[in-house]
């Protein structure tokens, strides 16, 4: 493996470090990538380099010196003075060269510098990542075969397995942003900041992100189709033998070692499908509810804190008393302080101090009630509205009736076989699935899901048990 300072300039990232100025350096950096973000090429006019710099400088009053500006400077000489540093070759931000027609010192930025500014920018500000749009490619290039037919290797399988390993690393960053959610939801201290965190967090880019990766572009709608397709271009031979020239090809090593990148990278990016994204979404609801649960507790903690005048009294007397005893300022005490509150050490207590704690309040004598004796026809209405009231449709017994039912004389059912036209079927078959191992059968999820109206449920088989 090359090792990265055989490849960058010597001092590419000196003035980064500390002692060097790097503020403004960096600064001046994105401020120069700025001025060619509307451009055609990384190539302007040095002097319009020298300006923007030169500006800078100005309105952030930056007084900038270095070894070769002794004493006062104006403004368009120190930003001279910061070009010549980062077009120097052992650094190699920029280059300088001249016009071929006007003969114009021209600042060209390099292949680095541009990979640099752009590092710092998003570190800076970070990108906002849509993460159902890494699915929604995987489907549609797998999807539309006569693209890649020709080149599967460039145009289908190096395209998927990219988009499944960035929506992996960005996963993988979620999971660590509600980390640092939850740490800072545990030092929060009034209600105010508390609130204001978790409306950031409700309103924020994240839920809406989240919420298209699990609903509008769910990952179980588009995987099957995804696997079964990865699947049919391992074994298909003429596809995989033109994914291994391809390789061959493109990353320029030999056929042995293309055949292992190939079949290396179709079995990651179904790996990836099945396990690994099913268990990155675990972490991440898992962290969510932990966030919510913090909060919540938080919340109640800090209310009850805060929540009356007395506390409020207590912990304005605890500061007084701390202040007091670490300023030795007992004697110093104003007046007016001395009448409100008796600041002094507890040591005797008295009766009235007492709190006696509440009696249950017993029953003396009995109380006779006359009783109301109910008519046979409103007995009978009574008996029938409290056995409608304790009738229930979805109760274990009728469940287990209704599965032996549908099953009849087979032994095993499958989830799609049970019947779903309305919301009563729907609800019984659940609710069947939800007894069955009580009920003495065996529930046992598959792989795939089915669809059924607005729902979709992981298929399942049940069997009758020994």
């Amino acid at each position: 493996m090359q090792n990265l300072f055989d490849v960058i300039p010597e001092s590419f990232f000196n003035y980064l470090g500390s002692g060097s100025n790097n503020r403004i350096y960096s600064d001046c950096l994105q401020i120069i990538y700025q001025e060619y973000d509307r451009e055609i090429s990384y190539r302007i006019p040095r002097i319009r380099i020298r300006d923007a710099v030169a500006s800078y400088l100005l309105e952030n009053e930056i007084d900038y010196h270095d070894e070769d500006t002794k004493g006062m400077v104006d403004y368009n000489s120190a930003a001279g003075s910061i070009i010549r540093k980062l077009c120097a070759k052992d650094v190699s931000w920029l280059e300088e060269d001249n016009d071929d027609v006007t003969y114009e010192k021209q600042i060209i930025m390099t292949e680095q510098g541009v990979m640099l500014a752009e590092f710092l920018q998003t570190l800076r500000k970070p990108e906002k990542e849509e993460f159902s749009s890494y699915i929604f490619n995987i489907y549609n290039t797998l999807r539309n075969t006569e693209q890649w037919s020709s080149d599967p290797y460039v145009n289908a399988l190096k395209p998927v397995y990219r988009n499944a390993k960035s929506l992996s690393k960005a996963l993988k960053k979620l999971a660590t942003f509600i980390r640092k959610i939850i740490e800072r939801m545990v030092n929060e201290e009034t209600l105010e900041s508390l609130t204001e965190n978790l409306l950031e967090y409700c309103e924020g880019d994240f839920i809406k992100e989240y919420a298209r990766l699990t609903k509008q572009q769910n990952i179980h709608i588009y995987r099957t189709y995804i696997r079964r397709q990865l699947e049919d271009m391992k074994k298909d031979q003429d596809i995989f033998d033109l994914m291994v020239i391809g390789c061959v090809l493109e990353d320029e090593i030999n056929e042995r070692e293309a055949e292992e990148r190939v079949m290396d990278m179709l079995q990651r990016t179904q790996r990836f499908l099945t396990d690994d994204y099913d268990r990155l979404i675990r972490d991440i609801k898992h962290k969510i509810n932990l966030y919510l649960q913090i909060a919540i507790g938080r919340a109640r903690f800090i209310r009850n804190r805060e929540a009356d005048v007395r506390g409020s009294v207590d912990q304005t007397i605890r500061y007084l008393v701390e202040e007091m005893q670490t300023l030795d300022m007992k004697d110093e005490l104003p007046d007016e302080l001395n009448d409100l509150f008796y600041l002094e050490k507890n040591e005797f207590i008295d009766l009235k101090s007492l709190r006696f704690p509440r009696k249950q309040i017993s029953i003396r004598q009995a109380v006779a009630d006359e009783i109301h004796i109910l008519s046979e026809e409103d007995r009978i209405r009574a008996i029938k509205e409290q056995e409608k009231e304790a009738y229930n449709p979805y109760s274990k017994e009728l469940m287990k009736s209704y599965l032996e039912k549908q099953m009849g004389t087979d032994r095993v059912i499958r989830g799609d076989q049970l019947p779903m036209r309305n919301k009563n079927d729907l609800l019984s078959s659940l609710s069947a699935v939800a007894y069955g191992q009580e009920n003495g059968f065996v529930v046992e999820p598959k792989e795939g899901y089915f669809e059924t109206d607005d729902l979709i449920i992981r298929n399942f088989e049940i069997r009758k048990g020994e």
